[in-house]
């Protein structure tokens, strides 16, 4: 992302710092990441500091630091999920992707986070690819899942 998209998604958001999260959630959905040089500028056109900004950027779950992958796979382990077999589930993503949660491949294709919960436990277990949630996965299904991002 080149110095006029950063500024260019400043300008839609009129220049307010108050605008602040809703552009860093734009250029992360871009680049998975936050580099450091984007960062800057974007500090550098709200006129708010790189402390604030990085304080932002790591209160935020949704942000990161560090590259991401293209597909965010999200297995969920809350209760609901792990009763019905998101253990087993989340065991056959690591074998798949290769990646244990909190790792991201180093060609940036996949990243594997476990997370508590989804928000649909009735249709547990759960496992999220990009934002779209798979109900009842089975173990069978998981490869299926996955194959589709490949």
């Amino acid at each position: 992302m080149d110095h006029e998209q950063i500024d260019q998604i400043i300008e839609n958001h009129g220049g307010e710092a108050s605008s602040l999260i809703q552009i860093l959630l734009e250029i992360q959905n871009e680049l998975h990441w936050l580099p450091a040089d984007v960062l800057a500028r974007v500090s550098e056109g709200l006129g708010v500091s790189m402390a604030r900004i990085v304080h932002i950027a790591t209160f935020y779950q949704a942000f990161s630091l560090v590259p991401k992958g293209r597909h965010q796979v999200h297995v969920c382990v809350g209760t609901a999920c792990h009763v019905r077999g998101a253990p087993r589930v989340l065991d056959t993503v690591q074998d798949l992707i290769g990646l244990k949660p909190g790792e991201t491949d180093l060609e940036l294709k996949f990243s594997l986070e476990t997370v508590n919960c989804l928000g649909c436990c009735a249709l547990a277990p759960v496992v999220e690819v990009d934002g779209k949630a798979y109900a009842n996965v089975s173990v069978a299904e998981t490869a299926d899942v996955l194959q589709s991002y490949e």
